[in-house]
């Protein structure tokens, strides 16, 4: 791969997290399906608001989470996501810029606010994520930076952003400059519930731009309508040059050529939070993956990111995963 002043550049979603802690009975209050994403409109996002607990507010959004993972181990991550000209637009910035994430997608001024996601953990660590878009979700072709793109190793695309027509247009857009530039395209289906809405569409994204494909078990069985891991694994392996099944405490599988690897989950003294997981496994692959380890290294790496952050609340790193992922690099 030709050198590149960026390892990683993330496309999503920009989005600003409201984590509380709750119940099982408030969840099934509020109508939500514990452990799913909903999108939500702005009449619902203010009364969830309202009705929450008291929270925690940080900068989110699936693929900048996975960008702030990767620097965390010291990888040149960068991102591009809409955001509003307004204080929580400010807040998302501030907070990827300041972890060493470039971003500069200019602030958008059409009067739509800055994006949410009200994430609700209950005793279980499970999340129930109801998340209100905003501007998020106007990324358009003219968002995507063509240099910026260009300069990346790999561009990651993540799977929540894929709803209107001009969102994918981008996403067509980053993967075109991507490959023209000699760079890898990744995507990850993010939810099982993105994947039932836009089958027949992400199975041609896959198909005719990714190299790359993350996704958990249930999306993987999802995607291609197989009754098991074993079909969906063997599915994808027919589109991508590498797949990257996640299955919970069973660890992942990686599949590359005529490899598979399969590689235990990390182990944690007490599951606090399960958001993030997916995303800052992705941070510690792609990182290992632009290093040029190995793909048992790579899902190493995975590993040992997931496990750090469902340790405690929160889908971003509190302690550095270039020191946690030493011992076993060097």
């Amino acid at each position: 791969m030709p050198e590149k002043s960026l390892d990683v550049v993330g496309i999503g979603n920009a989005l600003v997290d409201v984590i509380s802690p709750t119940d099982d009975a408030f969840v099934e209050a509020q109508g939500l399906v514990k452990g799913s994403m909903t999108l939500i409109d702005t009449e619902q996002a203010e009364s969830l608001y309202r009705a929450m607990g008291p929270g925690v507010e940080m900068s989110g959004g699936s693929a900048a989470n996975t960008m702030t993972g990767v620097a965390s181990f010291g990888g040149r991550a960068g991102y591009i996501g809409k955001i509003a000209d307004d204080q929580l637009g400010e807040v998302f910035a501030h907070d990827l810029r300041a972890v060493h994430v470039a971003f500069e997608s200019k602030p958008s001024t059409l009067g739509v606010p800055t994006g949410r996601s009200l994430i609700l953990v209950t005793p279980d660590a499970q999340r129930t994520m109801s998340t209100y878009l905003g501007v998020s979700e106007l990324l358009a072709p003219a968002d995507i930076d063509p240099d910026f793109v260009a300069s990346a190793r790999i561009t990651y695309l993540e799977g929540y952003l894929w709803d209107r027509p001009e969102a994918m247009e981008a996403y067509r857009k980053a993967a075109a400059v991507a490959h023209a530039a000699g760079g890898q395209v990744a995507l990850t289906l993010s939810d099982s519930f993105c994947v039932l809405r836009h089958r027949e569409a992400f199975r041609d994204l896959v198909a005719d731009e990714v190299d790359v494909l993350f996704a958990n078990e249930a999306e993987i069985t999802a995607l291609y309508e197989v009754p098991s891991f074993e079909d969906g694994l063997r599915e994808a392996r027919r589109y991508c040059d590498l797949v990257v099944l996640t299955r919970s405490e069973r660890g992942s599988v990686v599949a590359g050529g005529d490899e598979v690897v399969a590689v235990p989950a990390e182990p944690v003294e007490r599951v606090a939070d399960t958001t993030g997981a997916g995303d800052l496994y992705a941070a510690g692959f792609l990182f290992g993956l632009t290093q040029g380890h190995d793909l048992g290294t790579c899902a190493r790496l995975g590993s040992i990111a997931a496990a750090e952050v469902i340790s405690h609340v929160g889908a971003r790193s509190l302690t550095s995963l270039a020191r946690l992922a030493e011992r076993y690099l060097s």
